[in-house]
């Protein structure tokens, strides 16, 4: 028989030895548990699988996503996780090893971009020199390969989740449809720029897969590789660029501020646009444009009405979730 004093003594050890174990994660919901990185591709998921997951994007908007370091408590979502989905391209590696070292043995990393362009459709460019061996990873900036990011999550969460594959595959081919809107109305906004100002200077080279879809040039970017700040030498070389090619506007981003791009601006006779995104989403949650396609609608309007150009053509367009 215990003795009273014998039983506290034990019941003490016993909850001593309770606490200092760790408790296996468990999952916040009964809905597929999906983690993933910047916000862009964060939305383009939770269109696809609708009320049918539970997604949390790890890297919060309004942060720069190349130097993001996901914090100690990201290891436990990532333990949770049914499924991870990564841009890849170098971009989130600090997210990938630490998802790799706490991820369950049988849930699969899913990397978008090397499963959208090939490698000979990589661009480099100053901010991803090809020299350093990392290409320009925003490819969610061209439509048509978020659209095919959207074919990708639908069949990986088919995969997870047979019993919803065909709710996620009528999502992806719903989201596809509106990419196409957007991208018909992107183009005929590009076109009544005149040609001569479809050229871009930005803060950071996030236009690179973007340009080309729809006739503008990327002339540069003022953000290096290492994300120092450029050299006297290359603002002076982007200053008489743009003195000899007479760009109306150049533009930096809504989130980072950018000193040497407004002097750019003063010296060239060029207008500084302060209000370019690549993965800081329009609005706040809960706002119709507040979505990877809210997010499009802006930047082009942007750009048309700095550039000379008429945003009409996208007032149509639908930027809300699917529902």
């Amino acid at each position: 028989m215990f003795h009273s004093r014998t039983f506290a003594i034990y019941l003490f050890l016993l909850l001593l030895i309770s606490g200092c174990a760790t408790p296996a994660p468990t999952a916040t919901s009964d809905k597929l548990q999906v983690v993933t990185t910047v916000s862009p591709i964060t939305n383009i998921i939770q269109n696809v699988g609708g009320d049918r997951i539970e997604v949390t994007g790890i890297v919060p908007e309004g942060v720069n996503s190349h130097t993001f370091e996901p914090a100690p408590s990201d290891a436990r979502l990532l333990a949770q996780a049914d499924i991870i989905f990564v841009n890849g391209l170098f971009l989130e590696e600090p997210t990938i090893k630490l998802a790799e070292a706490n991820k369950r043995d049988d849930v699969e990393i899913v990397s978008l971009g090397e499963q959208t362009v090939t490698p000979e459709e990589y661009v480099f460019d100053f901010s991803f020199p090809k020299e350093a061996g990392n290409p320009n990873p925003h490819l969610w900036m061209n439509p048509l390969y978020a659209a095919r990011y959207a074919e990708l999550v639908a069949e990986s969460l088919a995969a997870t989740d047979p019993a919803n594959a065909d709710f996620y595959r009528a999502n992806a081919a719903a989201f596809g449809e509106r990419i196409d809107a957007l991208d018909k109305a992107i183009a005929a906004t590009a076109a009544t720029i005149p040609a001569e100002n479809r050229r871009l200077l930005t803060y950071h080279d996030s236009f690179a897969y973007f340009a080309p879809r729809y006739g503008f040039t990327v002339l540069g970017a003022v953000q290096p590789a290492d994300f120092s700040e450029p050299s006297a030498q290359e603002v002076a070389g982007l200053i008489t660029q743009l003195r000899e090619a007479k760009i109306p506007a150049i533009f930096g981003s809504e989130v980072f501020p950018s000193p040497i791009l407004e002097q750019i601006a003063k010296e060239s006779g060029a207008v500084f646009i302060d209000q370019l995104r690549d993965d800081d989403l329009p609005g706040e949650p809960g706002d119709d444009n507040h979505s990877y396609l809210g997010l499009l609608v802006e930047d082009m309007r942007v750009m048309a009405q700095a550039l000379g150009g008429d945003a009409s053509e996208l007032d149509g367009i639908e930027t809300g979730n699917l529902r």
